[in-house]
């Protein structure tokens, strides 16, 4: 199956709090293994990543629970900033 970037454009969704963290800006990559170590959603206060707010929020992998057609669910203790 091959994706396009603009199909990562999803809503995150914290299932503890039931907070929407934000939509997906980024993704962290392991260079030597392709693998993908996180995903990236911007901070709090920021607007389409782009201005104001805090830092970005860096989700390990491991994190994650399920990802669907319309949001990605994770599983996390407190948004971990870049």
């Amino acid at each position: 199956m091959v994706a396009k970037a603009s199909d990562l454009r999803k809503d995150v969704i914290d299932i503890r709090s039931g907070r929407r963290l934000g939509e997906l800006i980024d993704i962290e990559i392991d260079e030597k293994s392709g693998r993908i170590t996180a995903i990236v959603v911007p901070g709090e206060g920021r607007w389409f990543g782009l201005f104001g707010g805090g830092p970005d929020i860096v989700i390990p992998w491991t994190k994650i629970v399920c990802i669907g057609p319309d949001c990605i669910l994770v599983e996390i203790d407190r948004p971990v900033p870049l």
